[in-house]
């Protein structure tokens, strides 16, 4: 299991091979973090998608939104995504996230993680309207849950796996798409709500 640093509020580099990933344990809201899961809960507009993977469709086990400056549309397994306009609530979480980061963002994808049930396949975010090398800030809230790594050309290498603590953020960029996938590992644990906000640059 990797450990994180513990220190709040400043992103520090995670030494794994082939990736360029910062971390930052907690991150300042402005606002208690269960408060903000409860509203974001409660207000966005959640949907249930179906994706096309190697020719067959599945839906996808949580729910998903896309907020976003207009015309930055997003398109992955044969699922586009239009962004909706930004609420008083995510351009405020941006705001925070820009500052600590250093980068301007303008989308963000939103994953309900409604229990333990719930969960996202092994995947790299590749897709060509991120860009060559994808800056993405992944803000996790509520129940805590592994985010799992692999390797994409060493199959040799062990599974990373990362657990993303409330308040956390996971910074990706570089050419880590390039070389890992990652996702959510489903529990079969009893596991409350999470809501994890990924800040993208649709270029």
């Amino acid at each position: 299991m990797f450990r994180f640093p513990a220190a709040p509020d400043v992103l520090e580099r995670l030494q794994i091979p082939d990736a360029d990933l910062l971390y930052a344990s907690e991150i300042d809201l402005g606002a208690p973090y269960d408060a903000v899961l409860r509203s974001l809960i409660a207000t966005i507009p959640w949907r249930s998608e179906s994706i096309v993977l190697w020719g067959r469709t599945y839906a996808q086990p949580r729910l998903i939104a896309w907020f976003g400056d207009e015309g930055k549309n997003y398109t992955y397994s044969g699922l586009t995504l239009v962004p909706l306009p930004w609420t008083p609530l995510l351009a405020q979480i941006k705001e925070c996230v820009e500052r600590l980061t250093a980068v301007q963002f303008n989308s963000v994808l939103l994953n309900y993680y409604r229990d333990g049930n719930d969960g996202m396949g092994m995947h790299s975010d590749d897709e060509p309207e991120l860009g060559p090398n994808p800056i993405i800030a992944s803000l996790s809230l509520g129940a805590e849950r592994t985010f799992i790594l692999k390797h994409r050309m060493q199959r040799e290498a062990k599974p990373l796996h990362l657990q993303l603590s409330s308040g956390s953020l996971l910074l990706m960029q570089g050419e880590t798409q390039k070389h890992w996938k990652h996702g959510i590992a489903k529990e079969k644990r009893a596991c409350g709500p999470r809501v994890n906000l990924n800040f993208r640059r649709i270029v």
